[in-house]
């Protein structure tokens, strides 16, 4: 057993960090949302979504295994102005998944302050103290297992979160399957005319198409000695990630509107998502939600609190220095900057997790459009530039991203101007 989870790492590793930056409790947050508001109508964005971020997996690992760079070193080096081009991309990235962090930490922090109340009846309903403090102790726990700075360290503690998170909803999906009038939902691509849908559909593409997940990629495939003889198995772990993103993400859809959108509810404060598991978990159903939501809170923690360092370390010298004493210093840093969310007392942590994703889609064009110029570079990837099915994958992913990055902007407008 151990044997084969040691070669499925060997397979899919930098993927498993893919998963990480991709689904975590924002993405449970959103997806529950959607599902039980919406039912199955938003699933052609999951779809696009996870298929756009699979062709970006596949590209940024083919440029990283064919001239052994990463992709902000290589940016800098061989795109006019290079420099610019990767300082604005790295402080997209780290802003916004710094945000992220902060919703992240907000609702996990809130889930077991709320899971506590169940059990401790005497507790006030709100605790803006212990709720910190929750938030606090959980990101001191990470950064306490950041330090052992292993590379296959953080494989393999991720692949656990991810593990459990997916068996937790994936077994739900099957017990609450959708009627098949809620399934029909998912065959016709359409946006519910409803408040908050563009802003849904924004959130999904900022937790499931999350430029962390392909700028990170060179720098891990770098650290596990990945080349150009090994552009079969980079494929592959772009390939088998980005259906793992679509499954996990799609039961929890799923499930939500099974559970939820066909009664009626809706969800408004975090334990509202523990009916999405009643079905399968009845009384437990308290204890599988926490499951599910801290490991998917702390498989992107994880990667979140890396991503400013590894991109820093990706720009200046173009390798993973997990062992640096700067690298240390920056997920400190990145911890600190977590807990400005919840020390400003988010009063509905649902709501402050769906908008928190959004920030992911302003930095796509740029990360999609260095990475068009850079495979397409016969001097820099020799025969193994992008071919027409690349290109075109490429091109769509572009402008998709655009669409998006507008939408969320209106979206965002929209809810802030009412």
């Amino acid at each position: 057993m151990m044997r084969t989870i040691k070669q499925l790492l060997a397979v899919i590793g930098p993927g498993i960090f893919a998963i990480g930056y991709t689904i975590g409790t924002g993405s449970v947050t959103s997806m529950a949302k959607a599902g039980s508001q919406y039912g199955l109508q938003l699933l052609w964005v999951l779809v696009l979504s996870c298929l756009f971020s699979g062709v970006l997996m596949e590209a940024y690992g083919r440029m990283a295994a064919v001239t052994g760079d990463t992709a902000l070193h290589a940016v800098k080096r061989h795109l006019p102005f290079g420099r610019t081009l990767a300082i604005l991309i790295l402080l997209g990235v780290v802003t916004a998944q710094y945000t992220c962090l902060g919703g992240i930490l907000t609702l996990s922090s809130g889930a077991i302050y709320e899971t506590l109340g169940l059990f401790v009846p005497s507790l006030p309903k709100e605790s803006y103290a212990a709720t910190l403090g929750i938030a606090v102790v959980l990101i001191a726990l990470i950064y306490g297992l950041l330090m052992i700075g292993r590379y296959s360290f953080f494989e393999k503690v991720l692949a656990f979160f991810v593990m459990l998170m997916g068996l937790t909803f994936l077994i739900s999906m099957f017990v609450v399957w959708p009627s098949p009038a809620i399934l029909r939902q998912a065959l016709v691509p359409s946006i519910p005319d409803e408040p908050g849908a563009l802003l849904m559909i924004a959130a999904f593409v900022g937790t499931t198409m999350a430029a962390p997940t392909f700028v990170t990629r060179p720098l891990l495939l770098k650290e596990k000695g990945v080349d150009v003889a090994g552009l079969k198995q980079q494929t592959l772990d772009a390939v088998v990630s980005a259906s793992l993103m679509f499954v996990i993400s799609g039961s929890i859809m799923v499930v939500a509107a099974g559970a939820l959108y066909a009664h009626g509810r809706d969800i408004v404060n975090i334990l509202d998502m523990v009916h999405t598991l009643e079905p399968v978990a009845g009384k437990f159903a308290v204890a599988l939600f926490m499951a599910g939501t801290l490991s998917a809170g702390l498989s992107s923690i994880f990667p979140i609190l890396m991503v400013g360092p590894l991109l820093i370390s990706d720009y200046r010298v173009g390798r993973m220095e997990p062992r640096s004493r700067a690298f240390r210093q920056l997920c400190l840093a990145a911890a600190g900057f977590g807990l400005i969310v919840p020390a400003l007392g988010g009063r509905n942590p649902v709501a402050v997790t769906v908008m928190a994703q959004i920030s992911n889609v302003f930095v796509l064009p740029l990360a999609v459009a260095v990475i068009i110029a850079l495979v397409n570079r016969r001097a820099l990837m020799g025969k193994h530039r992008a071919g027409p099915l690349l290109n075109a994958g490429l091109a769509l992913a572009g402008l998709f991203a655009c669409i998006i990055a507008a939408t969320g902007l209106r979206a965002l407008l929209e809810a802030w101007l009412g």
